[in-house]
């Protein structure tokens, strides 16, 4: 049903989040509440050419300069871009950092807030690598403005950055959650339908991976059905028209909603898109991996989850009867995006390499259901 979105709230859970449409009016107001006085902005050369880091510019009063604007951001955030960026900041003697754009944006400003701060070298730092309790409150402080509704990086405690040997890894810590979130639906009306629906299956992607995670966290679970829900019934009138502002509203709720459960850890989806992602070619988007793995996933883990799928169904307002995958891979179809990893061009030839990175992910530990070698074989197999 049509309603109107609410004015901007401020909410404070695990950080403060500003949201509602007009929310970008208040960066200046949270620069200075954080003493940032130089900011970096951390975005792409794809904003920065449709104008919208000027309009978001114009929220940020003194702390904004234009050649304080590091816009080399890639798709998929490298070991590369993060020590251009860190230089910058230091020859500017910045002290914040704005990220304005999507998921890579926002997890290289996290990447830089924490080596302008820390020493030594940045596989040092990775979770699966033992770096969570070498990240300290001196993380340098970062404002995220996300411009989609998908990876809810904003609120998250991780960023994923692929290192100069390939590796996509996870640095996570309690500390790399931006200071500030600014969630403004307005800064989204303008996004392509694909990358709504790629973006809007991330944040589905993430509600849903977190609620079957093992791991005991009822608060979460609670906010993660309500994503799912969320998500599902908003993705497809989002995508159809862009400019619904209901629509816009209720997707960036569910990205942000998925972000605030990351707590209780994802599952194999992300095992297997975090190794993708750290492919040189082809670039391939994040929120559409996981999107054609999840169908995959889902039928392995059934049986696994005790009556979690009869719970999210309910959620999303879904017949039990009707399996869990197949309503995802229709809702895939529906919205446009690809049926498989080889539809994305993915070789067959790169997937071995792509287990190896899956059954050493971070995320492998949260899936409900073990995941062998083997079974990482097959499930690539069936997403491919």
């Amino acid at each position: 049903p049509e309603r109107m979105t609410p004015q901007v709230q401020t909410i404070t859970y695990l950080t403060t989040i500003h949201f509602g449409f007009g929310a970008k009016d208040l960066l200046a107001q949270e620069l200075a509440a954080l003493n940032i006085t130089r900011a970096l902005i951390v975005t792409d050369r794809g904003l920065v050419a449709s104008g919208l880091i000027e309009r978001v510019a114009k929220g940020m009063g003194n702390a904004y300069s234009p050649e304080r604007v590091f816009s080399d951001t890639p798709s998929n955030p490298t070991e590369e871009a993060l020590e251009a960026a860190v230089s910058q900041f230091k020859s500017m003697a910045a002290d914040g950092i704005v990220a304005v754009g999507g998921g890579s944006s926002i997890d290289l400003a996290k990447g830089i807030a924490l080596m302008a701060t820390h020493s030594g070298a940045l596989g040092q730092y990775p979770a699966i690598l033992g770096g969570i309790p070498k990240i300290t409150a001196a993380v340098a402080p970062v404002i995220a403005v996300p411009t989609t509704s998908g990876t809810g990086s904003e609120v998250g405690r991780a960023a994923l950055i692929t290192l100069n040997d390939g590796r996509k890894l996870g640095f996570i810590s309690p500390h790399m959650i931006p200071r500030r979130a600014i969630c403004d639906p307005e800064l989204t009306l303008g996004l392509p339908p694909f990358l709504t629906a790629a973006t809007g299956m991330d944040a589905l992607t993430h509600c849903i991976e977190t609620y079957l995670s093992p791991r005991i966290n009822p608060p979460a679970e609670a906010i993660a059905l309500d994503g799912a829900g969320r998500a599902y019934r908003w993705i497809a009138r989002a995508v159809d028209d862009g400019s619904d502002r209901d629509a816009r509203w209720e997707m960036m709720m569910a990205s942000l909603q998925g972000g605030l459960t990351f707590q209780k850890g994802l599952g194999a989806v992300h095992s297997m898109s975090h190794p993708l992602g750290g492919l040189k070619a082809p670039v391939l988007h994040h929120g559409t991996l996981n999107a054609v793995i999840l169908p995959a996933v889902l039928r392995f883990n059934d049986g696994h989850v005790g009556d979690k799928y009869d719970r999210l169904s309910a959620a999303m307002g879904l017949s039990a009867t009707v399996p869990l995958d197949r309503v995802i891979a229709d809702l895939n179809a529906r919205i446009g995006l690809p049926s498989g990893l080889g539809a994305m061009g993915v070789p067959k030839s790169s997937l071995p390499a792509m287990v190896e990175g899956a059954t050493k992910d971070h995320s492998t530990a949260t899936n409900p259901r073990a995941v062998s070698r083997e079974d990482f074989e097959r499930l690539f197999d069936e997403a491919w």
